[in-house]
């Protein structure tokens, strides 16, 4: 096997465990929303998704990007066997994590009756807030755990943390939901960061111990004031893109209502469960691996190429058949009462067509370290999705939400494009160029198809089958797989050979 096809193999791997990971997680995230959308309805939704963007965005803020760093550096230590800077590294994340793990804890809830009046305008949330605050210390904790694991790169292990923590957050949150209702809704939201947690924990502790006989307490400090100044813009963007998530949360409600918040929550679910299984692997496999060889101008753009190539191939299908089955995926995930959100769906996933695009290039800003134009790019198109949300919402109702997504994705592939050209010399294959054309036309084919006509649907279908066939003999023939002499080899090439060319 030549070095180009091990490295499509090993891309392939990646994605398929953290990707069939990520179905699994898609698939307890069905039952809990369904769960959810049918006993407390669009409103339950709503306030749920409220609780989660709260805590989502002060477990950002309190994290202080330590996640993001840890892991990088972590695998920078690994890449260059030295073990006396892992150890510092690994206990700088251990004495950080838990420093701040408390400062988000206790922050949240000596603010809990000003973000209830601000976020909720109703102080009889204040209670529920400070609880969430706990959810926080454990979103942070959990998220340095998870960036450890990834600093080794220890890919089937991320697949079972992400399984096993899917589970059995749905066994508990429906548990919760199904005996006693709204009233425990807070505890369902602190659910899903109490499994990481624990689930987290065990796969920590079966990971080398790798401890020198002594650590200078100084090389520790230092280290800190390493991580947070490199932590700081990653701060600053989540910091910012979880505000705005909040502020568009909050204009929904004032110029709509909660149930069109429960709406866009649905959508937004959707879209980000089922392409998870592309993105999580890029995080999990690619993003250490493009840290590692970054500096290698050629090597990354290949990697580059190579990994986008592959995520088109895998997700295109998905894509084709999502626009044309949004209504029915709708009511089958939640109930015929969030209908509205169909439409905003079909305008996410054609902007999750340029996100697949841009984010393996994007990946260059955080391998480079360069957290300034991290923040930059992310600032600049948040605030404009959320502007445009905020001036389109009385206008075009709730479909400017996918439809500012779609514009904003498209400038953050062009920043991210621009900055990967002037960085390492970036420039996409011809192969990459006709696979991205092919996949935007055709989506944008049947999502006009799929709205104007009946059929539409069934042509999504047809189309998404044939996609799919084309995918599956790429990644034989790119992968090698096909030539492999034993038996998986044989019966791949008696399979090939039923795939039209």
């Amino acid at each position: 096997m030549n070095e180009q096809s091990a490295s499509y193999k090993r891309i392939l791997k990646s994605s398929s465990l953290i990707g069939g990971a990520s179905i699994i997680n898609i698939l307890m995230g069905m039952i809990r929303t369904k769960v959810l959308a049918l006993l407390l309805g669009s409103t339950g939704v709503g306030l749920s998704s409220l609780y989660i963007t709260l805590m989502n965005a002060a477990a950002s803020i309190a994290g202080m990007g330590l996640d993001i760093v840890g892991s990088r550096q972590i695998a920078g230590a690994i890449g260059k066997e030295d073990h006396h800077l892992f150890a510092v590294i690994r206990r700088s994340m251990y004495f950080g994590t838990l420093f701040l793990s408390i400062f988000g804890c206790v922050s949240v809830w000596l603010l809990r009756e000003t973000l209830a009046e601000h976020v909720f305008a109703d102080l009889a949330e204040a209670e529920n807030i400070g609880w969430l605050s706990l959810g926080v210390a454990l979103s942070v904790i959990s998220a340095s755990q998870a960036a450890l694991i990834q600093g080794f790169r220890r890919i089937g292990d991320l697949a079972r943390m992400s399984i096993y923590s899917a589970v059995l957050n749905t066994l508990l949150s429906i548990t919760l939901i199904w005996y006693w209702g709204s009233q425990y809704l807070i505890f369902y939201v602190m659910v899903g960061p109490l499994t990481s947690f624990f689930i987290n924990y065990f796969f920590i502790l079966r990971l080398p111990k790798t401890v020198p006989n002594s650590i200078d307490l100084k090389e520790i400090v230092l280290q800190l004031q390493s991580q947070f100044r490199l932590g700081f813009p990653f701060i600053a963007a989540g910091l910012v893109m979880n505000l705005v998530d909040v502020w568009v949360r909050i204009e929904i409600l004032e110029q709509l209502n909660l149930d069109a918040v429960g709406h866009m929550q649905a959508a937004n679910a959707i879209a980000n469960q089922y392409v998870g299984f592309v993105l999580s692997a890029m995080g999990a496999d690619y993003y250490p691996h493009l840290s590692s060889i970054i500096h290698d101008k050629t090597a990354s753009t290949r990697l580059i190429n190579q990994q986008t190539e592959m995520a088109l191939l895998l997700a295109s299908p998905v894509f084709i058949l999502m626009i044309g089955l949004a209504p029915w995926v709708i009511k089958l995930l939640y109930s015929p009462n969030f209908i509205e959100a169909a439409e905003v769906l079909r305008w996410l996933v054609l902007g999750d067509v340029l996100k697949v695009v841009s984010w393996p290039i994007a990946f260059v800003i955080l391998a480079a370290g360069d957290g300034k134009m991290h923040f930059v790019t992310v600032a600049i198109t948040v605030l404009l999705r959320g502007s445009l949300i905020k001036a389109g919402l009385s206008e075009m109702g709730l479909s400017i939400v996918g439809i500012a997504f779609l514009m904003l994705s498209a400038i953050y592939l062009l920043m991210a494009y621009v900055y990967a050209r002037r960085r390492i010399g970036f420039g996409w294959t011809g192969t990459v160029v006709k696979l991205f054309s092919l996949t935007s036309f055709l989506c944008i084919v049947v999502a006009l198809l799929s709205h104007y006509y009946w059929w539409g649907v069934y042509f999504s279908i047809l189309l998404s089958m044939l996609f799919s066939l084309h995918s599956i003999r790429q990644l034989l023939n790119k992968t090698d797989l096909i030539n492999n002499s034993g038996r998986l080899g044989g019966l791949l090439r008696s399979l090939s050979k039923l795939i039209p060319n």
